[in-house]
């Protein structure tokens, strides 16, 4: 009996050994991806996670999730941050929401918001839809989800993390701002965004808030959110990079990213004041740059976290 116990102890503490070289050997610094699988009813489908782990990373290590434009290729995206997550110690999170599991832009941009959408036959604009009102189909809740896996994967103890978005990827953001004000998000970085759900209450959503969508109560806790809008100077009427929507509805605020980018920002800011909400959101523009993920990436690092 008593050799017996001494042969399971021994054995036991193998493998708690092995268990944890096999652990630490799963931490390889560098680029990789892994694979989850969708929120709340679509385990169905996968969700893969670009990431850049930095040489230098140790528990103290930051969170950064980077959202892709419309190509949904957070490979790239991440490729475009790496220089950043070495000089800044910062782990790249850049999840890619496949156009075969989220087809067309109302899957990712209006993050799932809405439902059984037809365009017009100008391919201009929304003809009709059906908005979802369940925050549980939306997919603002993967994001807590994919950095407590993360951190948990890499062995972190970050327990908040900083957002950027490029064009749709902006999109994204700025309504995961409006709608999602309950979550671990630090600061929120939505870049040159195509065009936007306005904070006013006299459009219907997906341009304004009407149809029931949010309350003034909600704009509260949004505007005392990390929100900077960041912006191109040369994401102007001449810029030709990337698809533009343009129709009566959306250009109300504006004719290019730029311009609409501040109209956004100026409506969000007048109601504020009106209201005496707190308002922690910041305009920044980037001068130089147009419609370009790298060097707007670039921008954003020193942004975020150059002291």
């Amino acid at each position: 009996m008593i050799i017996r116990d001494f042969l399971l102890c021994v054995l036991s503490f193998i493998f708690c050994c092995l268990h944890a070289l096999a652990n630490d050997r799963a931490i390889v610094p560098g680029s990789g991806k892994f694979t989850l699988e969708g929120g709340s009813d679509r385990t169905d489908k996968k969700i893969e996670i670009y990431y850049h782990l930095p040489l230098s990373y140790n528990k103290k290590t930051k969170v950064l999730m980077v959202l892709p434009g419309a190509g949904r290729n957070g490979w790239d995206y991440r490729d475009a941050w790496v220089d950043a997550s070495e000089k800044f110690n910062i782990l790249i999170l850049s999840p890619s929401y496949s156009e075969k599991s989220y087809p067309r832009f109302w899957n990712y941009n209006l993050a799932r918001m809405l439902d059984d959408v037809k365009i017009n036959k100008d391919k201009t604009d929304i003809e009709s839809y059906t908005i979802i009102n369940d925050p549980k189909e939306w997919i603002f809740d993967d994001f807590d989800r994919f950095f407590s896996i993360s951190v948990s994967k890499f062995n972190l103890s970050a327990e908040k993390y900083d957002m950027f978005g490029h064009s749709a990827g902006g999109q994204v953001l700025h309504r995961f701002t409006l709608f999602d004000s309950n979550n671990k998000s630090h600061r929120i970085v939505s870049d040159n965004s195509g065009w936007y759900t306005i904070p006013n209450f006299d459009e219907n959503f997906p341009y304004g808030l009407k149809s029931g969508m949010s309350t003034l109560g909600n704009i509260g806790s949004a505007f005392k959110s990390k929100l900077t809008i960041f912006l191109g100077e040369l994401d102007n009427e001449h810029e030709t990079r990337g698809h533009l929507v343009r129709s009566p509805q959306v250009d109300i605020q504006g004719t290019s990213r730029l311009s609409r980018g501040k109209y956004f920002y100026k409506v969000a800011q007048n109601l504020a004041n009106k209201t005496s909400l707190e308002f922690n959101w910041s305009l920044h523009i980037v001068q130089g740059v147009g419609h370009d993920y790298k060097n707007m990436s670039k921008a954003a690092a020193d942004y975020l976290y150059s002291e």
